[in-house]
């Protein structure tokens, strides 16, 4: 089936094909979004074919060398390579490079601001002066997709401007649409592109863990036989853990993000586990409220 779009509303639409399932949102001068909604669509019904022809080498560990040829593809790959002393491969960044080759449609003059959602994975564009507010849902077994959007409430929330070097936002978890190696409910990465917030967020999600034998775990490839990790165990359920485990678990996720920081890979995470919640600047876990979060938030983007 080919690729399809839907008007949501005034300012965002959904584009699907296959796996990929997209919302943008934007604002500005309304010829100047017509013709970046237009720019949009002619590269979305392009995407999927694309990555489908590198996909064997999509799912081999990124080596020293790029063998790969599509422009989405060869982004994947380089937001991923930074992290090939370990096993990771392309996939990891697919949802961000995706959505940043769209945002880059809606770059040009008379745009003010555009979003570019696949699954949680974000990209932006802030023309100066304009900002975007970002919510932060850390616990999917909470949400109900059928939910009046009044009775959906977010666990933090933090606003991005466009003085600010972010223009990517990803989540990674065990409870995602990908598989996790870690126990994290979610890890919120933001960093200068989509593809590099999407990479870094899933290798901080695989560090947010401790060894419990109630954690039940399964070979990748049996939980979907075409999965790019193989035989590597994934986490496929968490008990509920005391909390000293789960502020180890955190703390040892917090000390990658750390590094991740330090190396400018990323330019803040947050962690979510249990209901606890940790950033990269906090000295130790603590019990999340909304105020909490969305204190942290704010202060790691000041």
């Amino acid at each position: 089936m080919g690729a399809t779009r839907n008007r949501l509303d005034a300012g965002r639409w959904h584009f699907q094909h296959g796996p990929i399932d997209i919302v943008i949102g934007a604002d500005g001068d309304p010829a100047a979004l017509a013709a970046a909604l237009a720019a949009a669509w002619q590269r979305f019904e392009t995407v999927l074919d694309e990555l489908v022809a590198d996909l064997p080498l999509l799912r081999q560990p990124v080596g020293e060398a790029c063998p790969l040829r599509g422009v989405v593809a060869r982004r994947m790959w380089q937001a991923c390579a930074p992290y090939r002393s370990g096993f990771i491969t392309p996939m990891a960044a697919v949802a961000g490079a995706v959505a940043q080759e769209l945002i880059a449609c809606y770059e040009g003059q008379g745009i003010s601001r555009a979003w570019v959602n696949n699954g949680g994975d974000i990209a932006l564009h802030l023309a100066p002066g304009n900002a975007l507010r970002i919510g932060v849902f850390g616990d999917l077994s909470r949400f109900d997709p059928f939910a009046a959007p009044a009775r959906l409430t977010t666990d933090a929330s933090f606003s991005v401007g466009a003085e600010l070097p972010v223009r990517g936002v990803a989540t990674s978890g065990w409870q995602g649409r990908s598989f996790s190696l870690g126990i994290a409910d979610s890890v919120t990465v933001l960093a200068r592109t989509a593809a590099e917030a999407d990479a870094a967020a899933t290798v901080i999600a695989n560090a947010v863990d401790i060894d419990d034998a109630r954690i039940e775990r399964r070979p990748a490839c049996e939980m979907k036989d075409d999965s790019d990790l193989g035989e590597l165990l994934v986490t496929v359920d968490v008990p509920p853990l005391a909390p000293a485990a789960i502020q180890r678990a955190l703390a040892a996720g917090r000390e990658r993000a750390r590094e991740l920081l330090m190396l400018g890979h990323i330019q803040t995470a947050m962690l979510l586990c249990q209901g606890w919640f940790v950033s990269v600047d906090d000295a130790t876990p603590r019990k999340l409220t909304p105020a909490v979060a969305g204190t942290v938030a704010a202060s790691a983007l000041a």
